[in-house]
């Protein structure tokens, strides 16, 4: 069955990283997943959360949120509601943990970098598309430690690993890459895959959303997950030249 904007079930949908969008921070990127966008934002500070401190380790950690209108209907503010969702912390600490994987934390020296990724619009694959986002943010960021002195080693050094994300599933038998919304409601199998620019696992989630799913179907999906993060881990490459 065609997909809804005409891909290849292997094809990623247009990928843009757009880096300096916002003028403040000291990492900053606009990433496009298609129709999804999400701006990922590096902040630096000095110093690490109290139970850091003296150990000689630095800190990255991430906040995700959603504008109220990025998707078809308006959703509350979480800081209105006064608490924030569970989704949200799930994906915070995904992202989290996802760059941490690409960091030196001891070469990062005791400063901490926070990365907020705030959806705009969501199409589908926010989560993955902010990870694809950061990566590129956290880089800059470290780069304008190292400008300053403040880094304990060279960037390429810090940053010893590139991560990127996708999402893929089965929809209707077929395994797809990079899901839509369309898709993403329709999947019988949901997806997101984190991997190094080698093709290492950093993180798996996947659920049989309509039951259980085989071996091979699993298989499929990460072979694609593994694929799409290759192609996404070069368009940071050229972003970063």
């Amino acid at each position: 069955m065609a997909r809804p904007d005409g891909r290849r079930p292997d094809q990623l949908r247009p990928v843009t990283l757009t880096r300096g969008w916002s003028t403040h921070p000291e990492g900053s990127v606009l990433v496009e997943f298609g129709a999804t966008r999400v701006l990922c934002t590096a902040s630096v500070t000095e110093g690490v959360p109290r139970w850091r401190k003296g150990s000689g380790l630095g800190w990255v950690t991430a906040e995700y949120a959603m504008l109220p209108r990025a998707t078809n209907t308006r959703s509350d503010r979480e800081s209105v509601k006064g608490r924030i969702g569970g989704r949200t912390h799930e994906i915070s600490r995904l992202i989290g943990r996802s760059l941490r994987a690409c960091v030196d934390l001891k070469a990062l020296g005791e400063n901490s970098i926070v990365l907020d990724c705030d959806v705009l619009q969501a199409d589908g694959g926010t989560r993955t598309a902010a990870i694809t986002g950061a990566y590129v943010a956290l880089y800059d960021a470290v780069t304008w430690l190292a400008e300053r002195k403040a880094l304990a080693g060279k960037p390429a050094a810090v940053m010893h690993r590139s991560v990127a994300a996708v999402s893929v599933g089965i929809i209707e038998g077929e395994a797809r890459l990079d899901l839509c919304y369309a898709e993403d409601v329709a999947a019988e199998v949901d997806m997101n895959v984190v991997c190094t620019g080698t093709g290492d696992f950093v993180e798996v989630q996947g659920t049989g959303e309509a039951g259980v799913f085989p071996r091979s179907q699993l298989d499929a999906l990460l072979d694609l997950g593994v694929a799409g993060c290759a192609d996404l881990a070069e368009a940071q490459r050229k972003a970063l030249s």
